[in-house]
Parts: C-alpha cells; structure tokens; sequence
C-alpha cells in the first residue's frame, strides 16, 4: 500500500547539507531505540504491505545498534525492501553490518554522496575502502547515489529565518516534490513526508514565524485510524500542506557540507 516508508532511527548528522528536507543540517540530535521502533511499527505491519522501508536520518549510522534495525523490520515485513540510507562516515563502527546485510537479499546499503569537491572525496577514501574490504570479505556490494547532483531547495532561510515557499499551487509542489512518495513513521504515526514529520522539531528548538503555524498544525495517520481513513490517506497526493514547499524544482550547487570540528594538536579536523 505504501511504495516508501521511512524511520529516522538517529535525528543528528554529521554533515550540514543546506536546505535539508529532513532539517539534519540545524543539529538536533536523539536516537530511536529498538523498543520503541518495535512498538511503532507494530500496529502497522498488520494493516499495510510497504514495498521499500528504509532506514536513515539524520544519519543511521550514528546509532549503536543500527544493524538489529534490520532484523526488526524483517520481523515485521517478511518481503519488503530494506535499505539502509547513510553518508558513510561512521560505517566503520557496525562490523556486523556487512553480514547482516549479505544475509538478506533484500536488504542493502545506499551510500549517499553530498559533494563533488577534492576535499570530500579525500575524506571518503576511507569509506569506499572499508566498503571495498566488506565486498572481498562478504561478498557485499553497496550502491551509491550521488545525491549533490540533484540537490533542491525546499525552504528559505536558516533556524529561526527559515520561511515556507507558499508559491500559491500545492498540486505543482507535489508534482515537483522529489519525495512525494517517502511517507514517515514518528512517534507511532505515518506523516506525509519528512518536511512535516520533523517540522515539530524545528519549532522546539527555534523561533519560527507564524507562517509555520498552519503547517504545525498537519496531522498524522494515527494507528488507531479506520480502514478507510488509512486508504484515503495512502490514495492522498497533494494537499494544503503541501503549500510549504517550493511549486517548481529549485535546484542548487549544495555548499561543502562537511562540519568542521576544533583539530587537536595539528591534525586535520574530521567529518
């Protein structure tokens, strides 16, 4: 019933990537845990097939038990996609990922890249040679998607400036919304998108205009909804809320998105 389901498991990113539709690049922080996700997903595993659930943020990795969360959807979702959507810098610190993953075959690992320049290839070297040591020693292959190349800007401004487009024509931002179809679990509830589901979010930790309001007042799927509210909502396409967001494709050069921390004694700070 749903093409795409997605679950924050961890709300901090290590990368800032400007106008980040998941608003990973304002620092919030905060990791899912397993009960919980067990728990939110349970309702919903009875009611609905999903055809890809991934697994992101933020950024997953930042997570310590990570690779059990692919076993949990498992359990719930005998036949679904399973991807795990990370920048790949903390990669290194699940092991057993790489096993996990070439057990199931359909559960695998999208490497998404933010930019192009020298400086974040070089910090990626690493990455891509773990990922390599895992491909020989697993024989596990990750994807890559090259995410900068298509980078679109899905509000205005920064923390408290940060504005809705509200060009006029909500059926045009749905149709132009390259994540129209990526639905959220939060909190139990299934949201329309990442843009509403962490909106929330946005307004505990800064002063937003009130031109947020009506958009903070969307509310989700409730896992106690009827049968036919959960086929009308998964019928939806473009609705009032959808007004936030831009009513053309406003693509961008994304800036260097690497988070620059204080280098000790000479050496060179890290991602």
């Amino acid at each position: 019933m749903f093409r795409k389901l997605e679950l924050h498991v961890a709300h901090g990113c290590n990368l800032a990537c400007e106008s980040c539709s998941h608003y990973s690049n304002h620092a919030h922080s905060g990791t899912v845990s397993l009960k919980d996700a067990d728990r939110w997903i349970a309702p919903w595993s009875r009611r609905v097939s999903v055809t890809r659930f991934s697994l992101l943020g933020g950024e997953p990795t930042i997570h310590p038990h990570l690779p059990q969360f692919v076993g949990l959807v498992r359990r719930h979702w005998p036949h679904t996609q399973i991807e795990i959507v990370s920048n790949g810098f903390f990669l290194h610190r699940h092991p057993t990922l790489p096993t996990i993953l070439a057990a199931d075959p359909d559960a695998r690992l999208v490497i998404s890249v933010h930019h192009d320049s020298q400086e974040y290839r070089d910090r990626l070297k690493p990455v891509f040679a773990l990922l390599e040591q895992w491909r020989q020693e697993h024989g596990f292959v990750a994807r890559v998607r090259p995410a900068h190349k298509n980078w679109t800007r899905r509000y205005e401004g920064f923390g408290d400036t940060m504005l809705p487009f509200e060009d006029g024509d909500p059926r045009a931002s749905w149709e132009a919304c390259p994540a129209r179809h990526c639905k959220q679990l939060l909190d139990g509830r299934i949201w329309k998108c990442a843009p509403l589901a962490y909106l929330p979010m946005q307004k505990a930790k800064y002063r937003l205009s009130d031109k947020w309001d009506g958009y903070l007042a969307y509310r989700p799927l409730e896992p106690d909804c009827s049968n036919a509210e959960l086929k009308d909502f998964a019928a939806l396409e473009d609705e009032a809320a959808c007004g936030m967001c831009p009513a053309k494709e406003r693509l961008f050069e994304l800036p260097l998105p690497l988070r620059q921390r204080k280098a000790r004694a000479g050496t060179a700070a890290q991602p």
